[in-house]
């Protein structure tokens, strides 16, 4: 169709990354590149595959919840496991988790402060600091779970990732994050909080593209049916009158 779809890496000369400061800095630079200000994103999903980053839902068995590769050193790739990550805001996390593990370059360290730098970049992708603190204010003693709820249902983040965030930002103290996660624990909201995202997670780009050379005389109707997956029988009953 002659669209580019060539991954633009605007990380690719940023500078290696040892503590949150600098993978906060990261995800500002990526959100101002990608044009999303400190408004929510809709559907990280359709945004990845629209900057050219494939993106898969894999139904494995294997314990995991995501991960990322390059295919032939260039295509960037996501995944994450349906069969454990199952919830839109989980969704959204993992797969931005696994952008930083793709994006970024780190210092010397453990792989548990790395994968503590990658929960965070994901965090400030979902959530600006400015966003955030303009939502609970600049410094906090404690939070409601009214609150926490309604950042949730608004920016597809988890009520705990809202709090590590809190932390991070300064909003609150060390002290408060320990006490909210004992209170998680003791009401059993680990896994199923009080409050549920309704957003949903999936692109249609691969049918948008399809439906363009369709329209443009690109391909054929057969062949459409074909990249669908379907009969032309099958084809043409579903879309035909839509053309």
């Amino acid at each position: 169709m002659g669209l580019a779809n060539e991954f633009e890496d605007y990380l690719k000369d940023f500078e290696i990354v040892s503590e949150y400061k600098q993978v906060n800095k990261a995800a500002e630079l990526l959100r101002k590149k990608w044009g999303l200000g400190v408004s929510p994103i809709f559907n990280i999903v359709e945004l990845l595959e629209d900057k050219n980053i494939k993106v898969l839902d894999l139904r494995v068995n294997e314990d995991f919840d995501g991960l990322q590769t390059r295919v032939n050193g260039t295509i960037p790739v996501v995944a994450y496991n349906a069969k454990k990550i199952n919830k839109p805001d989980r969704i959204r996390f993992t797969l931005l988790h696994e952008l930083a593990h793709l994006l970024l370059k780190f210092g010397e360290m453990s792989e548990k402060q790395k994968e503590t730098l990658c929960h965070q970049f994901a965090g400030a992708m979902l959530l600006p600091e400015e966003t955030l603190k303009t939502e609970l204010g600049e410094h906090r003693t404690k939070l409601s779970i009214n609150e926490l709820g309604n950042i949730k249902k608004q920016y597809g983040i988890s009520m705990q990732a809202v709090v590590m965030r809190a932390r991070d930002c300064g909003i609150i103290n060390e002290h408060y994050t320990k006490q909210f996660f004992f209170m998680i624990k003791q009401m059993n909201w680990k896994v199923d909080e009080p409050v549920e995202y309704q957003g949903v997670e999936e692109s249609n780009r691969f049918e948008q593209l399809l439906f363009r050379a369709l329209i443009e005389d690109q391909i054929s109707m057969s062949k459409a049916a074909s990249l669908s997956n379907q009969t032309l029988a099958e084809f043409k009953k579903t879309y035909q009158p839509m053309f």
